[in-house]
């Protein structure tokens, strides 16, 4: 939790100010996930027409799943009720380790239904978004586990794992707008790498408005948002001529080979 130490302010209130902050930006990524994934998920399901493996529904449970959780821990803490969110957390780090192992499941079942689709090389590329992403938030929940006696540490590497989730939601309504024909019938191969760049960067803008927070309430930018948040913005844009490489391809031949 943010404390703010400042004369004259009763505890309650300087204890918490800072957090109610991030119950609302935990809700906001609870709101980007859904409406993100509205068109292409949520509403094809409600009217029955959704055509997708159902690793794909797991995927959708486990990380919907992650966003409420954030969204639940930071009520927690914000109404002082610290045992059951260390409570929670346990249920979190189990949480957290099946959505790496659904993670890479749905990727390399996209994988190799693109390849049999006739869409080898390009989605060999793309396939380096979501296996890094799995990754990137695979390490910051680990150090935040390190780190979770320092709460300020822990509660912005949290944030930021979370926002690093939610790349794939921003993408969906770019998909709408700038290539509408694929949402329609028939196999459709994935885009090229370089513009998932853009809805990286607005997800990123969550981060920013953490960065705001920070910045009116303890008078500086944290350190863990320079430095986990600038990761993440390495890790997109980086991504491009990553997955152009012969090392990401052969990392993307070895996963068609894996068994699900």
């Amino acid at each position: 939790m943010t404390v703010i130490a400042q004369a004259g302010v009763p505890r309650r209130v300087a204890v918490t100010t800072g957090q109610h902050f991030y119950v609302r930006i935990a809700a906001a990524c609870v709101a980007v996930a859904v409406i993100g994934f509205a068109p292409t998920y949520w509403l094809p399901l409600v009217r029955g027409t959704l055509n997708v493996p159902p690793i794909a529904h797991v995927h959708a449970a486990v990380f919907y799943g992650w966003t409420l959780l954030f969204l639940v821990q930071t009520w927690l803490v914000d109404n002082r009720r610290f045992t059951r969110h260390r409570e929670w957390g346990v249920f979190g780090v189990a949480l957290a380790t099946t959505m790496c192992f659904v993670g890479m499941a749905a990727a390399i079942t996209s994988l190799k239904q693109s390849t049999a689709d006739g869409f080898g090389a390009a989605v060999q590329a793309f396939t380096i978004i979501p296996v890094s992403g799995i990754a990137f938030f695979a390490v910051l929940f680990t150090i935040a586990l390190l780190k979770v006696k320092q709460l300020e540490i822990h509660k912005r590497l949290m944030l930021v794992a979370t926002v690093s989730l939610l790349q794939a939601a921003v993408g969906r309504w770019f998909l709408i707008f700038l290539a509408p024909v694929s949402l329609g019938g028939g196999p459709v191969g994935p885009p090229p790498v370089f513009v998932t760049i853009m809805p990286g960067l607005v997800s990123d803008l969550l981060i920013v408005a953490a960065m705001i927070h920070d910045r009116k309430t303890i008078g500086r930018v944290h350190p863990v948002y320079w430095v986990a948040g600038g990761a993440l913005v390495a890790l997109q844009v980086l991504r491009v001529p990553l997955s152009k490489t012969a090392a990401w391809t052969q990392i993307a031949n070895w996963l068609l080979t894996v068994s699900l």
